[in-house]
C-alpha cells in the first residue's frame, strides 16, 4: 500500500464515519424550527434523535455479518442507498411521526459508516498501528461537529429546516461514489459464512464472551454516550436556557468540538510513550472529576454560559483519548470475524447513546443539570466498567486471536496470571 492510497483510504473511511455525526449535527440548530413549524415541542423533537440512535443501534447488528459474509464493498453501497433514500424522505417530512420514522430508517442504512471502516481499519491495517488510525479518522470526523452545526445554522435561519436533508441526501451520493470508484475491497465474499439466525447469534455471543472486548466497548460505549447526552441537551440548554441564537449555537458546538479534534492528535503523540491502557485510565477518570463541577454548578445555578461551555469543552476533549483507544482495544482481538465484532461494538455503544439520548429528552429540563447529569453517569459507569473488567483481561500477547477455543481455556485456567499480565502491562 502506497502512502498516497493509505491517504486516500483513511480520507475515505474517516467521511463514511462522518456520515452519522453529519446526519446528527447539522439538523440540532433547526430543533425550533422544526418544533414550530410541526407544532410540537423541542423536547418532542429530540425523539427523531432517539429514533436515530435506535436505527444505527440494530442497523448495525444487521450490517456486521453481511459485511462478513458479501465482503466490505457491497453492503456499503446498498446502506448508502437505503441512507439516501430515507434522507430524501425526510425532505418532504410534514408530521414528526413521519420524521421520526425517516430518521429511523436514514440511521438503519447509515449505520454501514461506522461498521464498515472499524472493519476495514482490522483488515488493512497491523493492530499495533490501529489506535493511530482511529485517531487520523477523528480529525477527518472532526470537520462534522465543526462545519455542521454551523452550516446547519445558516441553512435554517435562510432556507429552512427541509433543506438541511437536502444537503446530506448529496453529502450521501457523493460518498457513494467515492466507495464505488475509490476505495478497494479489503476482504472478499465468504461463501461458507452462515446468514441464519442461529449462526449469526452464536458469533455475537462468541465476540461478546471476549473480556478484552466486552470490558473496551463498554468503556468507549458510555464515553460516547456521554457526548449523545451533551447532543441531546446542548439545543435547549443553550438555544432555549442561554438564549443563543442558531448561529451562535453553530459557533459553541464549532468551539467545543475543536477540543475533541485537537486532543485526538495529541493522542497519536502520547501513545509514542504511554500504552492505550494507561492513557484512558487517566482521562476517564479526568471526565469524572470535571463531570461533578459541571452537573454541580448546572443544578445550583452558579455556572453562566461562558462557564458551561468551558466545562462541556474540556469534558469532551478527553473524548479525543478514550474513543481511539477504546475502539482499538476492543477490536483488536478479531482477526476473522472483524465484521461482527464491529457491529456488536457499534450496537452496544449506540444502544446506550438511544437510552441516554431518550432519558436526556424525557426530563423536560428547565437548566443544563439533565445534560449535566447524563454526562456525569456515563463517565463514571465507565470508570467503573474499566475497574473491574480489566482484571479480567488476558494480554494479547498470550492468544493470537481471542475467539479460540485456546483463549477461553487460558481465561479459565490462568486468571490469576491474566491479570498480573494485565497489571504489569499497566505500569
Amino acid at each position: 500500500m502506497t502512502s498516497k492510497n493509505r491517504g486516500l483510504i483513511i480520507f475515505i473511511l474517516g467521511m463514511l464515519c462522518a456520515i452519522g455525526p453529519f446526519s446528527i449535527d447539522m439538523y440540532l440548530p433547526g430543533f425550533p424550527a422544526i418544533a414550530k413549524d410541526l407544532n410540537v415541542s423541542v423536547e418532542t423533537v429530540g425523539y427523531s434523535l432517539s429514533s436515530f440512535f435506535i436505527g444505527i443501534s440494530l442497523g448495525q447488528l444487521i450490517c456486521g455479518p453481511l459485511l462478513d459474509r458479501f465482503g466490505r464493498k457491497l453492503p456499503l453501497l446498498a446502506g448508502l442507498t437505503v441512507y439516501i433514500i430515507a434522507t430524501i424522505g425526510c425532505v418532504f417530512s410534514n408530521d414528526i411521526t413521519t420524521l421520526i420514522i425517516f430518521r429511523f430508517f436514514q440511521a438503519l442504512g447509515g449505520c454501514v459508516g461506522i461498521v464498515a471502516p472499524r472493519a476495514m481499519i482490522r483488515d488493512l491495517f497491523p493492530v499495533k498501528e490501529n489506535a493511530k488510525i482511529f485517531s487520523l479518522m477523528i480529525l477527518i470526523l472532526g470537520v462534522s461537529p465543526i462545519v455542521a452545526p454551523t452550516a446547519g445554522g445558516w441553512l435554517v435561519a435562510h432556507l429552512g429546516w427541509h433543506s438541511v436533508f437536502v444537503v446530506l441526501a448529496i453529502i450521501g451520493v457523493a460518498i457513494t461514489v467515492l466507495v464505488a470508484f475509490c476505495l478497494p475491497e479489503s476482504k472478499g465474499a465468504d461463501k461458507d459464512y452462515s446468514l441464519k439466525p442461529a449462526p449469526i447469534l452464536n458469533k455475537f455471543v462468541t465476540v461478546a464472551r471476549v473480556p478484552q472486548f466486552y470490558t473496551y466497548a463498554l468503556v468507549g460505549g458510555l464515553s460516547s454516550a456521554a457526548l449523545f447526552a451533551y447532543l441531546s441537551g446542548s439545543p435547549f440548554v443553550f438555544m432555549s436556557f442561554f438564549g443563543a441564537t442558531e448561529k451562535q449555537y453553530g459557533f459553541i458546538f464549532a468551539i467545543i468540538a475543536s477540543g475533541l479534534i485537537i486532543c485526538s492528535q495529541v493522542n497519536n503523540i502520547i501513545l509514542r510513550k504511554y500504552s492505550s491502557e494507561q492513557i484512558i485510565k487517566v482521562t476517564l477518570r479526568l471526565q469524572v472529576i470535571i463531570g461533578l463541577l459541571l452537573f454541580a454548578g448546572s443544578i445550583s445555578g452558579f455556572l453562566n454560559m461562558y462557564a458551561t461551555i468551558a466545562l462541556i469543552a474540556t469534558f469532551l476533549s478527553c473524548q479525543g483519548f478514550t474513543f481511539p483507544n477504546a475502539t482499538a482495544l476492543a477490536m483488536a482481538p478479531f482477526s476473522k470475524m472483524a465484521g461482527s465484532a464491529s457491529a456488536v461494538m457499534g450496537a452496544t455503544q449506540m444502544g446506550l447513546a438511544a437510552l441516554v439520548s431518550a432519558g436526556v429528552s424525557g426530563l423536560h429540563a428547565t437548566n443544563a443539570g439533565p445534560m449535566a447529569g447524563g454526562m456525569l453517569l456515563c463517565a463514571a459507569s465507565a470508570v467503573i466498567i474499566l475497574f473491574v473488567g480489566s482484571k479480567q483481561v488476558v494480554p494479547l500477547s498470550n492468544a493470537d486471536d481471542l475467539t479460540s477455543p485456546e483463549y477461553f481455556e487460558l481465561t479459565a485456567m490462568n486468571e490469576p496470571e491474566a491479570a498480573e499480565g494485565q497489571a504489569d502491562r499497566s505500569k
